[in-house]
């Protein structure tokens, strides 16, 4: 599976952060970004759950999943 952030569509409420900070951070301003285990935007293995809760609560729908487990 393959993640990635929408910059236009962020709005930093922070959501993806709070619920899954090993897979989403946030820059200096408070909008999403990729972390480490995330940053080539591949979603690691047996964590494609993690992601897609993340997507599912964010509320600019920002955060886009391609791809299945």
């Amino acid at each position: 599976m393959r993640v990635q952030i929408d910059p236009a569509l962020c709005q930093g409420h922070g959501r993806c952060y709070d619920l899954v900070p090993d897979l989403f951070g946030e820059d200096e301003d408070g909008y999403a970004t990729l972390t480490p285990l995330t940053a080539d935007g591949s979603v690691p293995a047996g964590r494609e759950d993690d992601a897609q809760l993340a997507a599912d609560n964010c509320p600019e729908l920002a955060i886009v999943l391609v791809g299945g487990a």
